[in-house]
């Protein structure tokens, strides 16, 4: 369909609720995307966050076929015992010892899951999230969205109090956190908050006042997990374990797929009907899931995204780029001029790149198999934008 013609179906058909780039993208392989007009892109924005194995990963494929082959859905009302092999696969790829999952499709449902468990079952009316934080679009994650009251949230009222405590600030967690508290949800590295990373001091600072007042810690890895830090999660990168973890994004590939991770005192108080879901747990959607942290270990894929961070860290410091933040394949490059300036330069020169609610900082979310030749294209392209 030509350009013109796309467009003017977008206009008649899809709501318009999306600010899209002006690039059609037909196809994609490993780290590149194939434009409609004939060009050929470098992705560093990986689907914001989704395609950590990159695109017609054969692994993946085969999973795929082999699970859609033999049954491609069913209710959770039957057990199957792909879901039990998936579930243990990914306890044991993060290690945290959250060892019971509860399937489900999207990050923001992971999220609004894991905020309703944590007022179910300390019977408080409170959550407490970080400033500049992002956790969804649904009731209760939107709830918990820094800004979302004044910008999208559309509902009439939030479905209990928030209270939001400073990102950079463990001394001001205590003010926040009391014992009406029920939950408090945080990004071991925020996404649309600049891929800032919150770092150990702050998240040991929630954990220890949580544990005092009795209030469950939730980590939201839907876009820091599964490997993009370079460790299996943003728990497991900074060394504290929450009672509750969510994680999406990069754990399907593509896939719609995301996890509940438990504690164990957390699993032991849920019964029968606490959760529920249609598509969640779907056998396609594990055997996915599995495939991916299996290719991900067994293709050493977190060295690889240690490695090749810190060489963009080293390399691309250049042109706009006055300094960088976050944490392995979840960096943001900040920028001397606005970032969505010298995202669109860099769409120029065949280069994708994201952008995040700090307006100077350029956001890089690229697959885990991105190798250092990439990183020298994307300098390259730096060094000749105007700072």
């Amino acid at each position: 369909m030509a350009a013109t013609s796309m467009t003017q179906a977008h206009r008649s058909h899809l709501a318009q609720v999306f600010a899209q780039y002006p690039v059609e993208v037909v196809h994609g392989d490993g780290v590149w995307l194939h434009a409609r007009d004939g060009r050929k892109i470098l992705d560093f924005y990986g689907g914001h966050a989704v395609a950590g194995l990159g695109y017609g990963h054969p692994r993946w494929l085969a999973a795929l076929e082999r699970q859609a082959r033999q049954m491609a859905f069913q209710t959770n009302a039957l057990p199957m015992a792909i879901r039990e092999r998936a579930a243990a696969r990914l306890c044991r790829f993060a290690g945290l010892g959250l060892d019971t999952v509860f399937w489900i499709n999207s990050g923001a449902e992971a999220n609004e899951n894991a905020l309703k468990l944590a007022f179910k079952i300390t019977g408080r009316s409170k959550a407490v999230a970080l400033e500049q934080g992002w956790h969804g679009r649904t009731a209760a994650a939107g709830a918990v969205t820094w800004g979302a009251a004044g910008k999208w949230y559309g509902f009439p009222r939030t479905p209990f109090e928030v209270a939001f405590t400073p990102r950079d600030d463990p001394s001001a967690v205590d003010a926040h956190i009391d014992r009406d508290t029920a939950a408090v949800i945080v990004e071991p590295v925020q996404g649309v908050g600049g891929a800032y990373d919150v770092g150990k001091p702050m998240l040991q600072a929630l954990r220890r006042r949580c544990d005092q007042v009795g209030a469950l810690l939730i980590f939201d890895e839907v876009q820091c997990g599964v490997g993009r830090t370079g460790a299996p999660f943003g728990a497991s990168y900074h060394g504290v374990t929450p009672d509750l973890l969510t994680a999406a994004k990069a754990l399907g590939n593509g896939f719609p797929v995301s996890a509940l991770l438990l504690s164990g005192h957390v699993a032991a108080q849920i019964h029968h009907d606490d959760m529920g879901t249609t598509f969640g747990g779907g056998p396609m959607a594990c055997a996915i899931a599995e495939a991916v942290i299996d290719t991900i270990e067994s293709e050493s894929l977190l060295a690889n995204v240690r490695q090749v961070s810190t060489y963009i860290r080293a390399s691309c410091v250049i042109g706009p780029v006055l300094g960088m933040q976050g944490a392995g394949f979840l960096l943001g490059l900040r920028t001397s001029r606005p970032a969505r300036e010298v995202q669109a330069a860099l769409l120029d020169k065949n280069i994708l790149t994201g952008t995040s609610g700090d307006p100077h900082i350029l956001r890089l979310l690229p697959a885990y198999i991105l190798n250092e030749g990439h990183v020298d294209q994307l300098s390259d392209a730096l060094a000749t934008i105007p700072a």
